[in-house]
């Protein structure tokens, strides 16, 4: 039984209290509590072998399979700590994460290899490396690299089920690496009873969180609370990982698309076949080929409960048309962040705040603060920054200098900062209006670069959008579009701007359009600022 909101301990239990019933989908691979345990124990025992302990940093550098999901076991239960490596990054980008991680280690796909052995040349990292067989039969001379399969079958489980952890307590560290969409990616350290209430909404999603450790099992052992849950992100995308533990202490089963690939179609499909409950996603970078793929084809969705956005908000448009083909689910936006975790939702009807901006009903821990950090009113119409107490990271890795201006006291409690504006509606609602480091200066006037890509999205010649400031010699920035256009339709400024004036202030209005044939996003489905805001710069030198 767990004695502590430790994860391995909390999956244990679960082992335990159900041990034939069916954790984890993927693809043709099934596997209960039971097999998934003694997978990850095999794998835990390797990693031990090579020298893998306690706070050590293992990367997994892997795309969406059982893999990930037995690697993050099998390091919550030596105690070590599971990193997410993009798969997309080059040798360049891969490296300085490998450093700024000090990993001892990296669980890789065969066909990455190459990207690795130079990433990890020369450090700690390059020490232990262990390769999934993906079919393409990629090896690098003069790189040690372990078949992870291979390895298992040689492993011999030193823990028999049930046996106790004592040393394992809810201190154990779980770090989950940004992004990197406003900056270098940062390590968010997260102890893992405070990520239990934060981000897995205390074993009970949409309920009263736990009391007790052991009311985990106590809860997931009822089939009537168990989730089957589809993330459609990719694990290196933290809410991914967070869903799919949320998922797993209900009871499952957790559903994956194996690869490294969103299949909007096989996603559909997977509803039917599994009787999928939830699907999280991304925002409009994953919605819109979902809504594609409905549009196309006939599908059963009777099973399907909730649509949920995290990590990216829905645009409008795409919410109600993801709403009319799913009529029976309830589409959510929910709204939180790596240094958050879940901090709330937007449920239909009650979404719209001011200037028709997602506002999201979040729980007692959420406050909106000046710049003196000073609550805002309630209806006072404000801008401030939204703030999240309570269940809070112990800050960022190795980052001393980030971690004071992110985390703050108020109060006297402690605070996270996650950089997003936010307003108070006069019935405690939060209005959310973006990141304020991507916020566009034009002529004085504040123009967040979301509520602009939401107009764009609403017109029918648009299929994804984002929106940079670029520097003017008059306004300072003004504001600029960069806009992949549906199959057949190439939408000029004038028309977008006419249909972005009915909906946003003419300030807001696009005074530059880039088109392309594909709006570049992270593989999570968030927007890629930097690479939008080369093309604009380009457009406007032009």
């Amino acid at each position: 039984m767990a004695g502590t909101y430790n994860i391995a301990d909390l999956f244990e239990s679960l082992v335990q209290a159900m041990p034939a019933r069916t954790a984890l989908v993927s693809g043709a691979r099934r596997q209960t509590f039971a097999e998934l345990d003694e997978r990850a124990e095999r794998l835990a025992e390797v990693l031990r072998s090579r020298g893998v302990g306690p706070r050590d940093h293992v990367g997994l550098h892997l795309y969406n399979g059982h893999e990930f999901v037995e690697a993050m076991v099998a390091c919550f239960k030596l105690r070590a700590v599971p990193i997410n490596l993009n798969y997309r990054y080059v040798a360049a980008e891969l490296r300085p994460l490998c450093l700024d991680a000090d990993l001892v280690g990296v669980i890789t796909q065969r066909e990455l290899l190459p990207v690795v052995a130079e990433a990890v040349r020369g450090i700690r990292a390059g020490t232990t490396i262990i390769a999934v067989d993906d079919g393409s039969g990629v090896d690098v001379p003069g790189l040690e690299a372990r078949d992870y399969e291979a390895a298992l079958a040689e492993a011999t489980p030193r823990r028999a089920p049930g046996d106790p952890s004592p040393e394992r307590s809810g201190d154990d560290l779980w770090v989950i690496y940004t992004g990197g969409t406003t900056g270098k990616p940062k390590g968010v350290m997260w102890r893992h009873e405070d990520i239990f209430f934060a981000g897995l909404q205390g074993g009970r999603p949409g309920g009263d969180p736990v009391t007790a450790p052991a009311q985990v099992a106590e809860h997931a052992r009822d089939p009537d609370n168990a989730m089957r849950l589809l993330p459609a992100a990719p694990f290196i995308h933290g809410a991914a990982q967070l869903g799919a533990w949320i998922c797993l202490f209900t009871g499952g089963p957790l559903v994956l698309q194996p690869g490294r690939s969103f299949d909007a179609r096989r996603c559909v499909e997977l509803i039917a076949e599994e009787q999928l409950t939830t699907i999280t996603l991304v925002g409009d970078a994953m919605a819109r080929p979902i809504v594609d793929a409905l549009e196309a084809g006939t599908y059963d969705t009777s099973s399907l409960l909730a649509v949920a956005s995290a990590g990216a908000i829905l645009s409008p448009a795409v919410r109600d048309r993801l709403q009319e083909l799913l009529p029976d689910a309830l589409i959510l936006n929910n709204f939180g962040s790596t240094e958050t975790g879940h901090q709330g939702s937007a449920f239909p009807g009650s979404e719209t705040g001011a200037d028709g901006r997602p506002s999201f009903a979040m729980d007692e821990h959420s406050l909106v603060v000046d710049d003196d950090f000073q609550p805002l009113v309630p209806g006072s119409g404000q801008l401030g920054r939204l703030a999240r107490g309570g269940h809070i990271p112990l800050g960022y890795y190795k980052d001393e200098i980030k971690t004071a201006e992110r985390f703050v006291t108020i109060g006297g409690k402690r605070f996270a900062l996650p950089g997003d504006m936010a307003t108070v509606e006069s019935d405690g609602r939060i209005t959310v209006y973006g990141r304020g480091s991507n916020c566009i200066n034009t002529g004085g006037e504040k123009v967040f670069p979301e509520e602009v890509e939401e107009a764009l999205k609403a017109h029918p010649d648009v299929f994804d959008a984002l929106v940079v400031g670029v520097a003017d010699e008059r306004w300072m920035q003004r504001v600029a579009a960069v806009v992949q256009p549906r199959p057949g339709c190439t939408p000029d400024l004038a028309t977008l701007q006419a249909h972005c004036r009915t909906l946003i202030a003419g300030y807001k209005v696009p005074r530059q359009l880039a088109l392309v044939d594909t709006v570049e996003r992270q593989p999570s489905g968030k927007p890629d600022y930097a690479w939008a805001r080369g093309i604009a710069e380009e457009e406007g030198a032009s």
